[in-house]
């Protein structure tokens, strides 16, 4: 499932195509992804203008005039494909099915899957395609997107300034749970996911298994604290500078793969020894709560 670096490239790509633009028209090949589309969802969105294109935790957020706001998650294996108008390369954006076909290019075919077609005032053609039908897709009619439900009580986005020790320190005070499964949580912080944690735990030098509340507490807590705040941060900056992670067929926003992958310290390295300098440990694999969990039994503490 694409994490926050993806879906922040996604965002990213989406907004080159539709800022300011309007809808002329939404096409709809099925009633339902994981949920059933709202009513009247396609003939709501028609004529309406794309004011931002933003993005809380894993969802993409339209807002439209009027103060709607087109709530979109991707799921496992949902894609946006760009079709910009006089018959340029088309864009894809997003990570399709492992059983699709393996190039972004290819995956610019019409689909069975190719689920929801957005065609904008300018000529261009976004192309929603999901294999698994896990992504969704809502829209709130109130000027107040954080109240939907699937957005209320999410903790604060890891790069914003609400995301710092002394938060960690409180969400985490009363949590006998693992360290790792705990930053997981996204009432704890929003939009982190399996690969990213096994990175910033690695980068600050602490054990996915500690239990959650003993970060806050004791000597050094602090540098603690603030060192797994930076690791996050400097994880995910990375990443989105690397246009996200490919670990099936995931496409930028240029229509290219990502490359952080390439730069994984651990996750998926079981095996292979600790890039910590000076660190001899070797990169070790459990699972925590049914997701592989990669990480340095020497250096991690």
């Amino acid at each position: 499932m694409p994490e926050l670096p993806e879906v922040e490239t996604v965002r990213r790509g989406l907004e080159t195509a539709m800022l300011g633009r309007r809808f002329e028209k939404v096409e709809l090949n099925r009633g339902d992804l994981r949920v059933p589309f709202p009513a009247g969802f396609a003939r709501r969105l028609a004529g309406r203008r794309i004011e931002t294109v933003g993005r809380r935790a894993k969802y993409l957020l339209v807002g439209l005039d009027g103060g709607a706001t087109l709530l979109m998650h991707l799921g496992m294996s949902g894609r946006f494909t760009i079709h910009p108008p006089g018959g340029r390369r088309p864009l894809a954006l997003g990570e399709p099915d492992e059983e699709a076909e393996g190039s972004a290019a290819s995956a610019t075919a019409p689909s069975p899957h190719d689920h929801v077609t957005f065609l904008l005032d300018d000529g261009t053609r976004i192309v929603y395609t999901d294999p698994r039908r896990f992504g969704l897709m809502d829209l709130i009619e109130s000027a107040t997107p954080a109240d939907h439900k699937l957005l209320a009580g999410l903790g604060p986005e890891p790069l914003g300034n609400d995301f710092n020790a002394e938060h960690l320190r409180a969400a985490l005070d009363a949590r006998a749970t693992p360290l790792k499964s705990a930053l997981l949580d996204q009432h704890v912080v929003a939009g982190l996911g399996n690969i990213y944690v096994c990175e910033a735990l690695h980068r600050a030098a602490l054990s996915p298994k500690r239990i959650a509340a003993t970060l806050g507490r004791g000597r050094n807590c602090a540098d603690r604290l603030e060192a797994l705040v930076r690791a996050v941060r400097s994880v995910l900056d990375d990443a989105i500078a690397a246009g996200g992670s490919t670990l099936r067929n995931y496409a930028s926003a240029q229509g290219q793969p990502g490359a952080f992958q390439h730069r994984f310290d651990v996750y998926d390295r079981e095996g292979e020894p600790c890039p910590r300098r000076g660190c001899r440990g070797t990169i070790r694999r459990i699972v925590q709560a049914g997701r592989s969990t990669f990480y340095c039994g020497v250096c991690q503490r």
